[in-house]
């Protein structure tokens, strides 16, 4: 594989892994005491991570702008291949769309959590 190719495969990578931090981030005020009193982890520690309530718009920010990135990369930017590299290959295309649309599912699930999670506490 040429070395632009690599780069490319690695940047998105790096894109996508960074939105899933930031969108943890910032829905850990919000999930993760859910998740911790569901696990039968309970305490009063787990209320400090509330304090994290004021960083959420940054958190949101951040996996927005890294969503972008990676749709830019998938969607936008034309592809340089030799033709016997793997980014080539349709379905590899086709495949790293599907698990960017999965992957968006799901941070947009834990974003909007806030909103919709208050069901689950009444």
């Amino acid at each position: 594989m040429s070395d632009s190719v690599t780069d490319k495969k690695r940047s998105l990578l790096t894109s996508s892994i960074a939105a899933g931090l930031a969108a943890v981030g910032a829905s850990l005020c919000c999930i993760g005491p859910l998740v911790l009193i569901a696990l039968g982890i309970g305490g009063t520690w787990v209320s400090y991570l509330t304090a994290l309530e004021p960083y959420r718009p940054f958190f949101v920010a951040v996996t927005l702008v890294f969503l972008f990135l990676a749709f830019r990369k998938l969607y936008i930017n034309p592809r340089q291949c030799a033709p016997n590299d793997a980014c080539a290959i349709p379905t590899v295309l086709r495949n790293q769309r599907i698990i960017f649309w999965l992957v968006t599912v799901l941070l947009v699930a834990l974003l909007t959590f806030p909103y919709y999670g208050l069901m689950f506490f009444e």
